[in-house]
């Protein structure tokens, strides 16, 4: 086996009352930023998966990216300037916002994951 591709693992909990409002953002702007990426090679593909039947202290959603590799701390200031250009907002607008999904979402951690492939 040989490494491979990275993959992350975010896990949200929804709110209750609050899944239609959160899937219409994922739909919409999360997409829309995850398409960006995509389209400037910063990641190769991205999901969301619904839990089906969850416990306790179990995500009900988990979104998946997957990336070639690490980008350098130079490239990832880089990045952040662009992606600050693409959506008209700096780090505290972004933290910002982020912040107002809290009321339809609570971030429970995500997973990073190294694919192995065949050599």
């Amino acid at each position: 086996m040989r490494p491979g591709p990275l993959w992350t693992a975010a896990q949200i909990e929804v709110q209750d009352g609050q899944m239609q409002n959160y899937l219409d953002y994922l739909a919409g702007t999360w997409t829309r930023l995850q398409e960006y990426a995509k389209s400037q090679g910063w990641l190769l593909e991205y999901h969301v998966l619904q839990s089906i039947n969850s416990r306790d202290g179990e995500p009900d959603l988990v979104l998946l990216t997957r990336f070639n590799d690490f980008p350098s701390a130079a490239e990832v200031e880089r990045r952040q300037g662009l992606m600050a250009k693409f959506t008209g907002q700096d780090a505290h607008k972004a933290s910002t916002a982020s912040g107002e999904r809290n009321v339809m979402r609570k971030q429970m951690g995500s997973v990073l994951y190294r694919e192995l492939l065949k050599r």
